[in-house]
């Protein structure tokens, strides 16, 4: 084969050739997961038509167009779309190199949120409000923060200094102590520093940070909140709240109590899309934050089990993807992403049935409101665009530094990151770096 060719077909995810960059070249693209898009779209209907069902409550009550809420629904899925259409085929390594913009475009989104006048109703400095507009600026944190640290933590990978203080230590600290005094300190917003916080941890612990450093780190996380919690009043409410709901059903735990009887109210199939009453103004936040209420007021247990279903193969498909994803940057751009919308859903979830306290966090692709689902769908056209470029085999996720290696069908020992077969599992449609080695169907 002429060198040039050679050359060509080793292209990576990042377009760049073997040896010209910092990421290793595994392969040529292939299919992408389509799936990941066909459960990304179901969660955005199922969303949609709980919407819709609600919306004459929602209006009545905010004295709006019968239309208002389900025509905002819409232009937000639809600039959803464009966004994952944009990031799924905008290069990765283009995507990567924009991670300061990103940063600062999300720190002006943050300053201007603080100065912006409150609504009454949602008296946390929060939003952007332009008019009829507003803009979340912790959506776009959320992203930016992601490829920020995916390109820190891949690059102290390649040059082995993911343990080191000054390069790597120092920058993630600083990450987490911002985020503690800007999102859970000044905006009040305890639920998106946690789930920040969750994507941090989880991409350092990929990376190859050890144990020990992750659990002192946790150790002062947990410090900190235990202090943000006993110095504020509201939330020392909500933690006893959370406790005994059932003592001040009237007041502080009018929400959950009411999420409760949402949910107790769906029986096995549920009331039907217009039997359902507590969205007339009984229980807060229908279409947001208590949105999973109200679906399973609506379609009851068995309707909750079949979304269930789908987000557990739809987080299945992220941690596939992840696993044999081609390089390290790739890899914790995914990881990200799967600790990213995999714990906002279960803390919404775990609010709404009681297992957590109440948080004001969304349900991702399902709850109503244009800047979480947008951005939501941009990070998952990320990680359709890596499934374009997965290996065969089942990568070992590790730091790619450690000298960990898997064995093959034959016994032979071979690193995980050079070729992706971790585990000797395959892919449909992945590209094997080992023609001579490609496992048989």
């Amino acid at each position: 084969m002429p060198l040039a060719v050679r050359r060509q077909s080793m292209i990576n995810i990042a377009g760049q050739a073997p040896g010209s960059g910092t990421e290793q070249t595994l392969g040529r693209r292939h299919r992408p997961d389509y799936w990941l898009v066909v459960l990304m779209m179901m969660m955005l209907a199922v969303g949609l038509i709980v919407v819709y069902a609600i919306s004459p409550a929602l209006s009545q009550s905010a004295h709006t167009s019968p239309t208002h809420y389900i025509s905002k629904q819409l232009i937000a899925i639809s600039i959803s779309i464009i966004a994952f259409v944009t990031t799924a085929t905008v290069p990765l390594q283009t995507i990567k190199k924009f991670y300061i913009p990103l940063l600062v475009l999300a720190g002006i989104a943050t300053l201007i949120a603080l100065i912006t006048p409150t609504n009454p109703l949602y008296p946390a400095h929060r939003w952007v409000r332009l008019g009829s507009f507003s803009f979340q600026s912790v959506e776009l944190l959320k992203f930016g923060l992601l490829i920020w640290l995916a390109a820190l933590l891949s690059e102290r990978m390649r040059l082995g200094k993911i343990t080191d203080i000054r390069h790597t230590l120092k920058p993630v600290a600083a990450a987490v102590v911002i985020i503690g005094i800007v999102v859970a300190g000044i905006q009040s917003d305890l639920g998106s520093a946690g789930v920040l916080v969750a994507i941090i941890g989880t991409m350092v612990f990929v990376a190859g940070m050890p144990v020990g450093r992750l659990l002192a780190g946790v150790s002062v996380i947990a410090i900190g909140v235990v202090l943000l919690i006993s110095s504020t009043p509201y939330r020392r409410e909500r933690l006893q709240t959370y406790l005994h709901p059932e003592q001040d059903c009237q007041a502080a735990g009018y929400q959950a109590c009411q999420a409760l009887i949402a949910i107790g109210s769906g029986g096995l199939t549920g009331l039907g899309l217009g039997r359902s009453v507590q969205a007339y103004g009984y229980l807060p936040e229908a279409a947001n934050d208590s949105i999973f209420a109200i679906f399973a007021d609506k379609f009851g247990f068995i309707g909750v089990a079949a979304l269930l279903a789908v987000m557990v193969a739809f987080f299945g498909r992220l941690k596939t993807i992840a696993e044999r994803a081609p390089d390290n940057f790739s890899r914790l751009v995914v990881m990200g992403i799967l600790a990213w919308l995999s714990l906002q859903a279960a803390i919404n979830i775990g609010a709404m049935i009681g297992l957590l306290p109440l948080k004001g966090i969304t349900l991702p692709f399902i709850s109503y409101g244009g800047t979480s689902v947008v951005f939501a769908a941009a990070a998952v056209g990320l990680a359709f665009q890596i499934s374009a470029y997965t290996n065969m085999r089942t990568a070992v996720v590790n730091s790619g530094l450690s000298g960990r290696s898997g064995k093959n069908k034959g016994g032979q020992q071979h690193d995980a990151n050079q070729d992706g077969s971790g585990d000797g599992r395959r892919q449909r449609g992945a590209y094997h770096p080992n023609p001579g080695g490609r496992a048989r169907a």
